[in-house]
């Protein structure tokens, strides 16, 4: 079982990830930041991972520290869980929709930390959460989960709908490059030989 738990201490926010990416998809958050939680959830359901994060952050002044440092934590936790990265898929990809929004996401463990995001956000919040932390937590989890990140909502009018067809698609790109490969069993999926 490729698991990991990794635990991150400041000033702003005190964070517990665990994961199990051979897991069943199951989800428990604690973050003082309700819509954040529900994307999370997407993650672990379409990506089969299971997750439990809690976070006591400065939600008192804005969601910003709390939802960037989520991603940061959760991506060292997936880079743990990673391992030595032999034998995986290492790209993965997924086209979502949901009603008239349509979102493609493309990752690769590559080693290499980028993202190129491309969301036209038709609202400035959903509810009370600011859409522009979004890329805050994904820039976060890049930079520390080691991968290539490419995100774009291909159409939606919709805020929530873009937002959750881009998380459903992260999730099911994720599941993909995280899955074993029987045929690289053993192997480091690049011609280098180290990612």
């Amino acid at each position: 079982m490729r698991k990991a738990s990794v635990n991150r201490d400041t000033l702003e926010t005190k964070i517990t990830v665990s994961v199990n990416l051979d897991g069943d998809g199951r989800g428990q958050f604690d973050t003082g930041v309700p819509f954040l939680e529900h994307m999370l959830d997407q993650i672990a359901r379409h990506g089969m991972i299971d997750l439990d994060i809690a976070c006591k952050g400065d939600v008192h002044i804005d969601d910003h520290h709390t939802v960037e440092d989520i991603g940061i934590t959760l991506g060292k936790a997936i880079n743990e869980a990673v391992g030595d990265k032999k034998g995986m898929t290492r790209y993965g990809h997924s086209y979502v929709p949901l009603d008239e929004a349509l979102s493609r996401v493309v990752v690769d463990f590559s080693g290499r930390p980028g993202l190129e995001m491309s969301v036209p956000f038709t609202q400035k919040r959903i509810g009370n959460f600011d859409t522009e932390l979004f890329y805050e937590f994904f820039q976060g989890f890049v930079n520390h989960a080691l991968v290539t990140l490419h995100i774009d909502c291909l159409k939606g009018h919709n805020a929530h709908h873009q937002v959750e067809t881009v998380f459903k698609a992260f999730g099911r790109a994720l599941r993909m490059a995280l899955t074993p490969d029987p045929r690289m069993a053993g192997t480091m999926p690049s011609t280098k030989g180290v990612l």
